[in-house]
């Protein structure tokens, strides 16, 4: 990510964490919050699918507008959780230069022995 556009999803965590530790009447992120896991995941399942049908009719605009839709309930759900996106770059990174088709293989190996996460 360019460093002005990886600083602004770093401030809009803060704004997620701030709203989670110092909760504000009316806010929207409060209200998922206060809902806990079944009102967080039900909309990361929601603008999930929204992104997906976004995508499939080819409409590039929507997919973008979605996909931001899904960034945030899904940086709630890090917040909800006590976890960071610094996190998930770090899974990134981890998984740099692997494949997929091996990096999934992995994990199966890993669950088959009680080592999985």
């Amino acid at each position: 990510f360019p460093t002005r556009r990886s600083s602004d999803l770093a401030e809009l965590m803060r704004v997620i964490e701030g709203r989670r530790d110092r909760p504000e009447p009316g806010s929207y992120t409060n209200k998922l919050l206060e809902g806990g896991d079944n009102r967080i995941l039900k909309k990361i399942g929601e603008e999930a699918t929204e992104t997906v049908m976004a995508a499939k009719d080819g409409d590039r605009q929507r997919i973008v507008g979605e996909t931001a839709d899904l960034w945030f309930h899904c940086m709630v759900a890090l917040a909800h959780y006590g976890l960071t996106p610094a996190q998930v770059v770090a899974e990134l990174d981890r998984r740099a230069g692997t494949s997929g088709i091996e990096e999934k293989a992995l994990r199966k190996v890993l669950a088959r022995e009680g080592r999985g996460e």
